[in-house]
């Protein structure tokens, strides 16, 4: 892409806007340099990442990224034997600390079931370097001091150092508080010069203490005096600090080596850590704009729906949605000044840009871009002071640049083209350039003011006209971009709204072509005709909504009509079978009982009697049916004609005939169902004397109950999958327009499984997780077409 294009589409402000959302030095120096990609499997993979990003904030909120710093300096000097200072190692450290956080956190997630494959991949690239950590942390403490703990040998000479230094306080202390202290010293205090202690004695009495004189006051009249009785004391205290100095250095190498030691994983961890805080980054200002992943294509097709301009404030930035690459691949843009039409142009720019540079882009779910190999901008006054051109110059500099680079996988964006000279010539132009560019298999979008070019579009096939709307009676534009509708001139209509004389505009008219009025008028009728569309689809769409509405409740409600069913005739079967299982066990009762009477008593009971009591009881026993019985009387009984009221048996439902099919079942409406029905299956009511007959509403449905889920726990791979196959196509035929799968949460086998078989079944729109209140990963929402 060249510089110039991404400065004039203002891609640089909004890479300004996303180093607000970096952690680190590192996502800094990645935003930065940040560039549109031009491969597709590279560009998806930079959508993915961010939309993975996206995911974690939208689920966690915040992501612990801080305490990160750029330490590849800090590396290469530990690699050829440096030494690091204090401040140095406890930045790798920090740096070291955060990786872990990071892996830690991106683990509990995977843990969770949370789909993160790109960010699970990268956080398992970071070796946790727990004993460097460690090392680092028990030497130095957060504000770059060597710690005691650091060597045993330091904490012996810390020691010394702080006994020497009280036993010296206690020497001078006893000094400043004699009692000629006061005359002879400028203040009773202990200080430090050169590393010794010292007291501030008078000018006068210098010689009284003796020693070494470290330095004086700016009067002269204080001098800052070693006495003699502890120059030893301070000997041995500065010779403690020596060897302090010495130790501390030799944990510096130390810890120092360790670091070069591990300098490839080092290197991991900085490279993880800038891309996970460039992603971050990426997520966090998507969410500022309210952004969505695009669709991304590499063949031209862009479908922008409620696209907004994303340097542009949301109370004032008015969307549009924009087509381009599938029906047509021009657009050209035709309206008042200051109506939109360039914010329109850098719309579509800079989506294309962000989404190359795999920035999510300001639009709707559901929106597509395309991965151009090249964008070209012709946008605002060119005009160079410098190179003594004019504007018209400078603009024709920028296209004959543009026409020696244009190829068939560019985006090219035009403003105002051919303006700046001549109207006859420049329009002439514009229609040459266009054409030129139109053979290359480019996609263009371009404005202008010339009325010859909304001709353009209805003489060139794959050419769109537009507009940018204007209302006349506020006399400003609505920013809303009318595809389709070339834009007309509003001169005579704002004209008069100014109060310019009717008899002036009238002779105006005059002068205006008839061919030119008959195009305005035509303009005219095809901007309200739009409007009339628009109000018309909008009222469409809304009755669609509430009839899918009742459709789906009406579904809902039989599901739970077959639902209760079946639930009632199971709770009945296990009624039955209990009463039937108290008959018999009472049954065994009243033998045992009477065996017992025959043995005790020598009643005249026979055992073949017994035999044939129990047969008896046995013969009594009612057999269940899953089918209720049918009513064959009356069905054999009556002749069925259309408009007859019958009850069918199996639903227990009253509906009316419609007509007889071809393999003699009938159609009954029961209710807003219709369904076929055989002759045994119905019991004939009545006979209406009239039927009116009129259109009746259908439902898709089966004749059997399919449950509006299928549960798969406990099923081996290939019978859950041969499930899943039949299930599918019941729900098809019963018209359900979502189904939920039951696959527990386990190790995920059969849940992959399952969601790799719906993917490529042609009769699936589309299938996600279930919500927490749903089951979670542990259920497989599936829509059908």
């Amino acid at each position: 892409m060249q510089e110039r294009v991404l400065k004039v589409l203002e891609f640089t402000k909004i890479k300004e806007h996303l180093l607000e959302h970096v952690s680190s030095s590192l996502g800094k120096e990645k935003a930065i340099s940040l560039k549109p990609l031009t491969n597709l499997e590279e560009v998806m993979k930079a959508q993915e990442e961010t939309d993975e990003a996206v995911k974690v904030l939208r689920l966690k909120g915040n992501v612990p990224l801080s305490g990160i710093f750029d330490i590849r300096p800090h590396i290469k000097r530990a690699v050829i034997g440096g030494m690091l200072s204090p401040q140095e190692l406890t930045q790798v450290g920090s740096t070291i600390h955060a990786s872990r956080q990071m892996r830690r956190f991106i683990e509990d997630l995977t843990e969770e079931e949370i789909e993160i494959p790109i960010l699970a991949q990268l956080s398992l690239e970071m070796i946790p370097l727990v004993e460097l950590h460690e090392a680092i942390r028990m030497a130095i403490d957060e504000n770059g001091e060597v710690l005691d703990s650091a060597s045993d040998a330091l904490r012996t000479l810390r020691n010394q150092l702080r006994t020497r230094e009280s036993r010296v306080r206690e020497k001078l202390e006893s000094m400043i508080r004699s009692s000629n202290a006061q005359k002879m010293l400028s203040d009773a205090i202990i200080t430090i010069r050169n590393d010794r202690f010292v007291i501030p004695v008078k000018q006068e009495y210098r010689g009284h203490y003796g020693g070494i004189i470290h330095d004086q006051s700016s009067s002269g009249q204080t001098l800052f005096i070693e006495p003699q009785t502890i120059v030893q004391l301070n000997n041995e205290l500065q010779g403690i600090r020596v060897k302090e100095q010495q130790e501390i250095e030799r944990i510096l190498i130390e810890l120092s080596a360790q670091v070069g030691e591990y300098h490839a994983e080092l290197d991991v961890i900085v490279k993880v850590l800038s891309d996970l805080d460039f992603m971050f980054a990426k997520a966090r200002y998507g969410k500022k704009i309210k952004a969505t992943k695009p669709k991304m294509n590499d063949e031209g097709r862009i479908s922008l729906f409620k696209a907004r301009h994303p340097l542009i404030s949301a109370d004032e930035v008015v969307p549009n949605d924009i087509m381009l690459g599938k029906n047509y691949s021009t657009i050209v843009i035709t309206g008042p000044n200051t109506g939109g039409k360039t914010v329109t142009l850098k719309t579509v720019g800079l989506c294309t840009l962000m989404a190359q540079s795999g920035l999510q882009i300001p639009a709707l779910d559901g929106s597509e871009m395309a991965v151009f190999g090249s964008v070209f901008a012709d946008i605002g006054d060119e005009q160079s002071i410098e190179q003594s051109l004019s504007t018209f110059s400078s603009h024709m500099v920028n296209i004959v640049d543009i026409l020696n680079h244009v190829s068939y996988d560019s985006l090219v964006l035009f403003d105002e083209l051919g303006a700046g000279t001549d109207p006859g010539e420049g329009a002439a132009l514009a229609i040459s350039i266009l054409d030129e560019v139109y053979k290359c298999g480019a996609r263009v979008i371009a404005t202008t003011h010339y009325p010859e070019l909304k001709a353009y579009g209805y003489n060139r096939e794959g050419v769109m006209n537009a507009s940018v709307e204007f209302d006349v009676e506020t006399l400003s534009p609505t920013y809303r971009l009318l595809m389709g509708v070339p834009g007309r001139s509003n001169a005579f209509e704002i004209s008069k709204r100014l109060g310019l004389k009717e008899a002036v505009i009238d002779t105006a008219r005059t002068h205006v072509s008839a061919d030119s009025n008959q195009v305005e008028n035509m303009i005219a009728s095809l901007e309200e005709s739009k409007r009339q569309a628009e109000v018309e689809r909008d009222e469409a769409n809304e009755l669609l909504k509430q009839a899918e509405k009742l459709h789906k409740d009406l579904q809902k409600q039989v599901m739970e009509y077959y639902e209760q069913k079946d639930e009632l005739e199971e709770k009945a079967k296990e009624k039955a079978s209990d009463i039937i299982e108290s008959a018999k066990k009472e049954a065994e009762q009243i033998i045992k009982e009477l065996r017992k009477l025959r043995i005790e008593k020598q009643a005249e009971v026979k055992e073949h009697e017994l035999i044939d009591a129990r047969k008896r009881l046995e013969d009594a026993t009612p057999i269940l049916s899953k089918k209720k019985k049918k009513n064959v009387q009356n069905t054999q009984k009556h002749s069925f004609q259309p408009g007859d009221e019958v009850k069918v048996l199996t639903f227990g439902q009253v509906g009316s005939l419609i007509k007889k099919s071809a393999d003699k079942e009938w159609h009954v409406q029961i209710g807003i169902l219709k369904m076929k029905v055989s002759e045994e299956d119905m019991e004939f009511i009545k006979s209406p004397k009239a039927v009116e007959t009129k259109p009746v509403a259908t439902v898709k449905g089966k004749d059997f109950h399919v449950k509006l889920e299928l549960d798969l726990r406990g099923e081996r791979f290939e019978d859950a999958l041969s499930r899943v196959e039949k299930y599918i196509d019941d729900a098809l035929l019963a018209g359900y327009p979502r189904v939920s799968i039951i696959h527990g949460k386990g190790t995920g086998a059969l849940r992959q499984g399952v969601q790799e078989y719906l993917k490529n079944h042609r009769s699936v729109k589309n299938f996600r997780f279930g919500d927490a209140g749903e089951g979670g990963t542990g259920i497989t929402v599936v829509e059908l077409k």
